[in-house]
């Protein structure tokens, strides 16, 4: 998020320069660059309060006196009579509508609206967009304008999971798919809600009638939807953070006096509703666990004073958190504003002795290494994946404060994430999956956390790439067989998962095994005893990012007289060099001893980064490597016209 430096410090007296305000932000945790006075700011997802003018001077509070008084619209509004309906009330816990009629005549934008413009170098759309940007910038509250004219028949929040093509007011056509929340007007999309409208409803430079809604939608709703449509949005990326819930009459206000600066009112309604009451968070108040946390020795007074500055109240020894700090949950929270406030570089330092791995946490690190190395020498790949998940079970752990609010429970197995890994190769075209990951994993049963290490296992497809596993398949007798080498008491128990409930189009076998690193401590095969897994220069894999471009196979058979030119074409073939072949392997291979003959098949696998290949690309490179590998001495190509 950009912000200008000229914009914040117009709301403090004391005028601090931008680098004393640039270094009370980091002190506050937002990480952020400057450039000719403004503040390019990251911040981490659970601070979407912070996304605003208003939010940046809530927290720099705590270190200047901040002015907050802006002049709002006072005079009183009437109803505005709207037909609409929501039908997703936990969705759209509360919405507003705000109807404005104006003169023809609008003045140049002046003041703090101009300069939003000028210093932040943004066009401009027309006077009504313009306006509800500007409000979003200084309030974090995202809002949508309609043109009036066009909102004739009932409006209504709805969810729908059938495809709709969808025309954006950016004029980018989408196909709405899965499940989308959306206002409709006569069973038509008219508006991706918290994402984007559409532009059959959009305002023009001619629009004088308007219809602002201004909404809290619940973000798990929206998070996700901007980036499965490829959207550029600004509110949802407001949305899905979190917005204030309570803000909506001062938003509204505040927009219509800006409104009121730049062209005469003729006429102004209101439609506000709330479907479900708002209850603030409140914490106990526990001073005591807060210095523990923390390791210091606040007094309660600038505690107290702390919070206070913060937005925060007190009740009847709670505290009450304000609407816009979604984020604050409980007392490690609390712990976390009072460490930001006073900083975390002057919270004392305490040593502490880091304790040695005794005998068997030692004995486990080694058995880990040692099926890591079992299953990197039959071709698997190790993944690592996210132990925070979008979904529940009945002993998941939930987080009280997710970083993603889309992921608040720790996993209690591995196997969809594997799976989730899996498809995404298999849409990429990968004929040979093979793949495994050794994570903690964590419960909650009978008022117990437990934690287990375990090893998940998937696979599918070929065996390998080489000419005698060219033709296999992976099933489960494939992964038994591979643990047997450890030790014939070991008896693992691979399934097989239903492709018919995962979105793929393969029909190979999915083999899966997720087994505790425990059962195998009793093991001494020779594979778990020297558990050495040496990396240098000539055999370290780089990370490589795998295309999203489809693949081309061209398959070459050779015949060769001469064993010792058999080792030199396989050699040539093999170490070939060129950016669009991906790989290189052998698929077939036979020594006709009656003909003194090998023949042996090569394939050749081609895929660019950049674009699709063509054609004319592939054949124009294996005419080059047929023409090279000819000139070996008794190598030919079967059924090839010289």
């Amino acid at each position: 998020m950009k912000v200008a430096y000229s914009h914040l410090v117009s709301f403090i007296p004391s005028k601090p320069d931008v680098d004393d305000i640039s270094q009370k932000l980091f002190q506050l945790g937002h990480e952020h660059e400057i450039h000719d006075g403004i503040f390019n700011l990251e911040l981490t997802p659970n601070r979407g309060d912070c996304l605003s003018i208003n939010g940046l001077l809530r927290d720099l509070a705590v270190f200047y006196k901040v002015s907050f008084d802006r002049e709002i619209y006072k005079n009183n509004i009437k109803p505005l009579k709207i037909n609409f309906i929501n039908n997703q009330p936990e969705a759209c816990p509360c919405i507003s509508f705000l109807k404005i009629d104006i003169e023809e005549d609008i003045k140049p934008y002046h003041g703090s609206f101009q300069d939003y413009f000028k210093n932040l170098d943004i066009n401009k759309t027309n006077f009504f967009t313009d306006i509800s940007n500007y409000i979003s910038y200084e309030t974090g509250q995202p809002t949508h304008c309609y043109d009036s004219a066009k909102i004739t028949n009932t409006l209504s929040l709805e969810v729908i999971k059938e495809e709709y093509e969808f025309d954006t007011l950016m004029s980018q056509k989408i196909k709405l798919k899965n499940t989308n929340l959306v206002f409709m007007q006569n069973d038509t999309v008219i508006n991706l809600a918290g994402i984007m409208g559409g532009d059959a409803t959009a305002c023009s430079s001619n629009t004088r009638s308007v219809i602002i809604e201004c909404a809290y939608f619940n973000p798990e709703n929206i998070i996700g939807q901007s980036v499965k449509y490829n959207i550029k949005s600004d509110a949802a990326h407001k949305f899905e953070r979190g917005v204030d819930p309570m803000c909506h009459e001062y938003v509204l206000r505040r927009l219509l006096k800006i409104v009121s600066e730049h062209t005469i009112i003729k006429n102004i309604e209101i439609f506000k509703k709330d479907y479900e009451d708002y209850n603030s968070a409140k914490i106990p108040f526990n001073l005591e666990h807060i210095n523990t946390i923390l390791g210091i020795s606040l007094e309660k007074k600038k505690f107290e004073d702390c919070l206070l500055k913060l937005g925060f109240s007190f009740s009847e020894n709670m505290i009450v958190t304000p609407s816009y700090r979604s984020d604050i949950k409980t007392i490690n929270d609390i712990a976390e504003e009072i460490a930001r406030v006073i900083g975390y570089d002057n919270i004392p330092s305490q040593t502490f002795k880091i304790p040695y791995l005794m005998n068997n946490e030692k004995d486990s690190k080694l058995l880990e290494l040692g099926l890591k190395n079992l299953l990197i020498n039959h071709g698997f790949f190790e993944v690592i994946n996210n132990p925070f998940v979008n979904y529940e079970t009945s002993n998941s752990i939930k987080v009280d404060n997710p970083l993603d609010s889309s992921r608040k429970n720790i996993r209690t197995n591995l196997e969809k994430s594997l799976i989730e890994n899996l498809l995404y190769n298999e849409r990429r075209q990968q004929d040979s999956i093979k793949l495994f990951e050794i994570s903690d994993i964590y419960s909650f049963e009978k008022e117990v956390i437990k934690n287990k290490k375990m090893l998940g296992i998937i696979c599918t497809g070929r065996v390998g790439k080489n000419y005698l596993d060219f033709s296999k398949k992976i099933d489960a007798k494939y992964l038994i067989d591979i643990f047997n080498k450890l030790s014939p008491k070991i008896a693992p128990n691979p399934i097989s998962i239903n492709r018919k409930k995962l979105d793929t189009k393969s029909n190979n076998k999915i083999i899966y095994l997720e087994i505790e690193l425990d059962y195998f401590k009793d093991c001494n095969s020779v594979y778990l005893n020297k558990p050495k897994l040496e990396l240098n220069k000539d055999n370290f894999i780089k990370y490589s990012p795998i295309s999203s471009f489809p693949f081309s196979v061209r398959d070459l058979s050779f015949a060769v007289k001469n064993l010792s030119n058999y080792y030199e074409l396989q050699e040539f073939i093999l170490n070939y060099k060129e950016k669009l072949i991906k790989d290189i392997f052998i698929f077939d291979f036979f020594n006709n001893q009656e003909n003194n003959e090998i023949k042996i098949g090569f394939r050749f696998i081609f895929q660019s980064k950049l674009s699709t290949i063509t054609e004319s690309e592939v054949s124009n490179i294996i005419d080059q490597i047929i023409y090279e590998a000819l000139t070996i001495d008794s190598v030919t190509i079967p059924g090839l016209n010289k």
